[in-house]
């Protein structure tokens, strides 16, 4: 059995510091005497009903002395006033307050078109002072195909289902494969309120309250809207706002070549012809480059692909670890 000096020499400590350490381990710790110039227990509940009382209940130990003071009283001091409060674990908002609810940051993926719809409403301008039509547009967050939009006079929950039942309908979504995201706007959660998402065999997802980095694609399909050439500004009325709707959503469903799909259209990517349209790219680029090599300098030229899967918040990488060491695990218990 090893002594306790060699472990100590080669460990680098003296034995003086090792038994001095036992003995203050082993020595129970006295008592903090009590400062003769410390508040009794009836100044103490005296200093808290002050505090805690509906006059001061609103209003910081600085502010409570002061006015004290004014009157001719003194308690005790401001430092005082806190440490109280930190034994009472009060060093915060006396009175009740609300508690908001924590929401869940919303967490979507599309692989395949049908599977996560966004939808949302914007205001567009009338030639009439505070008079405003609604823009609503239902769009597809995998190929961003614009599956359904209407234009009102009014902001409501029922055309919003109107909107949404005839979308599901026309493109014939299977109940339980569908999310339906949307903001926090009245006319959206009036929606999962009432269970219209339940009956429609739908799931329906909310952002996070004053967080539009949640609802992205809504917020750019719309900019796209109102940056293109055709866009008045302003609208006559309800006609004139159709009018608009009836061909710019057209050419952005089939001519617009979306920078985000490898500059295909919505349209291509939502009816599936995504490989058709890149091999013919592709065959059309090596053809250009056997004809000239020398003008693409970083060899055969490669087509730009769109992405696999589209996410509303993706998950970071140390989530995606944890999900894939959790996968590991089971397969090694199976």
């Amino acid at each position: 059995m090893t002594g306790i000096a060699p472990v100590l020499r080669a460990l680098g400590l003296s034995r003086a510091t090792f038994y001095r350490r036992r003995r203050e381990k082993d020595r129970a710790p006295r008592p903090r005497p009590r400062p003769d110039r410390s508040l009794d227990e009836n100044e103490r509940t005296q200093v808290l009903e002050t505090l805690n009382s509906p006059r001061f209940v609103d209003q910081a130990p600085a502010q409570v002395v002061a006015t004290l003071l004014e009157e001719e009283r003194y308690l005790c001091s401001v430092r005082t006033m806190y440490r109280i409060l930190a034994g009472e674990k009060a060093v915060r908002e006396r009175r009740n307050q609300r508690r908001h609810p924590v929401y869940t940051k919303p967490e979507l993926v599309a692989t395949a078109p049908n599977q996560v719809w966004s939808w949302d409403i914007t205001l567009l301008r009338t030639y009439v002072k505070w008079q405003y039509l609604y823009l609503y547009v239902l769009l597809d967050l995998f190929s961003r195909y614009v599956v359904g939009w209407l234009i009102a006079t009014s902001a409501t929950a029922a055309l919003g289902r109107k909107l949404i039942t005839e979308c599901i309908e026309r493109e014939e979504i299977v109940p339980g494969t569908l999310s339906v995201h949307a903001d926090r706007g009245t006319q959206m959660l009036a929606l999962t309120r009432s269970q219209f998402y339940a009956k429609m065999g739908v799931v329906g997802s909310h952002s996070r309250p004053q967080v539009s980095n949640d609802n992205p694609f809504s917020e750019s399909q719309f900019k796209t809207a109102k940056y293109h050439p055709s866009f008045p500004g302003q609208f006559a009325g309800l006609e004139h706002g159709l009018d608009w709707g009836r061909e710019f959503f057209p050419w952005y469903n089939h001519e617009h070549h979306h920078s985000g799909l490898a500059y295909l259209t919505p349209a291509q990517v939502h009816t599936g012809r995504t490989e058709e349209i890149l091999r013919a790219r592709e065959l059309t680029l090596m053809r250009a480059w056997l004809a000239h090599p020398e003008r693409f300098v970083n060899g055969p030229p490669r087509i730009q692909r769109p992405p696999s899967e589209v996410w509303i918040n993706p998950p970071t990488d140390e989530q995606k670890s944890l999900v894939i060491g959790m996968e590991e695990t089971k397969s090694d218990r199976h």
